[in-house]
């Protein structure tokens, strides 16, 4: 039974037909002289699709983080992700485009300019290894070398940031000078280029070199408080173009490196932290001024973050219309940072000081003249009987 089965199987494929893939095969249009195929559609659209997978592949969290393993700068991370994945894009592109049956060399220099595709490739490959020195760079000298070197910890950094950009620039020009693309070729270019620095990017342009200023000088540095074009808010990171600097409110703010050079800066913890800070507090005429000196610092002294050298200390500021005038000043090296908080606590415990002493704060008051005629004056309760 089994062999006649099998006899009968083998019959049947005797006379099978084969399928016929001629249609794959054939031409079905022409394109730069070239006979396309559907085959060589198909190999188009799938090299297409599978170029802008790995590309987007090349920009996940999988591949950041894994360059994040390397010390990497966030912004050299974003430019190397970006970088291989155009790579992979044109990578699959000219595959692409071979496969749909129009021939590309990839050694042939492409039209229009003297370099290949694989010196493409070499290109970006050199850049990002580039942007790994240029980081690398920083992070050894802002870790390593300078640590114990004496130096003031925000010039540490500036050191390491001007460093790798010397290192970044250094490398690129080289990069593309090994790679066929000649510089000379390229002054029409930069001519082009030098006007629209002067006028569309004359503001980036300047940004930048103060961000060098910034750097060198030293006017502002990470952890300042700083109040600058209506900003007000610790530092916590200087770019080449901007500093960020995050309010109270903790919300980051991305403030112009030219502000910094062009505009008057307040720099809370610039040389040395202690700030003096000044609270008038107004009492009604017959008070004691010695019993208003001993309640406001008293009020001072209470307050933890008061310094006692500098002591705390009250002026007598003036008589003024309806109250006498005076001034608390006391100092602080903490709460710089948190000023209304401050401020805030002591008039807090001057209130209560005050209350305690039996000191009134008075409201304004007028008197009033009258010269010729007759006032009539009711009280509330004559108003209310009427």
């Amino acid at each position: 039974m089994f062999f006649a089965w099998t006899f009968a199987a083998l019959h049947r494929l005797s006379h099978f037909k084969p399928v016929n893939y001629d249609w794959a095969t054939s031409t079905l249009f022409d394109l730069a002289g070239r006979h396309i195929t559907a085959l060589g559609v198909a190999a188009f659209v799938g090299l297409m699709a599978l170029g802008l997978i790995v590309a987007k592949l090349c920009q996940s969290g999988f591949i950041r983080r894994f360059l994040s393993r390397l010390k990497l700068d966030s912004k050299f991370v974003a430019a190397i992700t970006t970088m291989l994945s155009l790579a992979a894009f044109v990578f699959f592109t000219v595959s692409a485009i071979n496969g749909l049956g129009i021939p590309l060399a990839w050694s042939a220099p492409l039209p229009g300019i003297s370099i290949s595709l694989v010196q493409i490739f070499l290109l970006v490959g050199l850049l990002i290894v580039v942007f790994w020195i240029s980081a690398k760079t920083k992070r050894v000298l802002f870790t390593r070398l300078l640590v114990n070197s004496g130096l003031d910890r925000s010039l540490q950094y500036a050191i390491s940031q001007i460093a790798a950009n010397v290192v970044l620039v250094v490398g690129i020009f080289i990069v593309l000078q090994n790679s066929g693309i000649h510089l000379e070729a390229l002054t029409v270019f930069a001519g082009a280029v030098g006007v629209g620095i002067g006028f569309g990017l004359q503001n980036i342009t300047s940004n930048f070199i103060s961000g060098l200023v910034i750097l060198a000088e030293r006017p502002i540095a990470i952890g300042d408080r700083v109040e600058v074009g209506g900003v007000t808010g610790q530092v916590v990171k200087i770019n080449a173009r901007s500093t960020v600097v995050v309010t109270n409110d903790n919300i980051a703010t991305i403030v112009p490196n030219q502000k910094f050079i062009d505009s008057p800066v307040t720099n809370w913890t610039y040389g040395d932290p202690k700030v003096r800070f000044r609270i008038p507090v107004g009492v009604a005429y017959g008070t004691d001024p010695e019993k208003v000196r001993e309640a406001l610092i008293a009020a001072a002294m209470e307050d933890p973050h008061t310094l006692k050298d500098p002591a705390p200390n009250v002026f007598f500021v003036e008589f003024g219309d309806s109250s006498l005038h005076f001034e608390l000043v006391a100092w602080s090296d903490e709460m710089s940072y948190r000023p209304r908080r401050y401020r805030s606590d002591l008039n807090f415990a001057i209130a209560r000081k005050l209350k305690e002493a039996g000191i009134e704060i008075p409201f304004p008051q007028r008197d009033l003249n009258i010269r010729s005629g007759v006032l009539k004056v009711e009280t509330t309760s004559e108003r209310t009987k009427g």
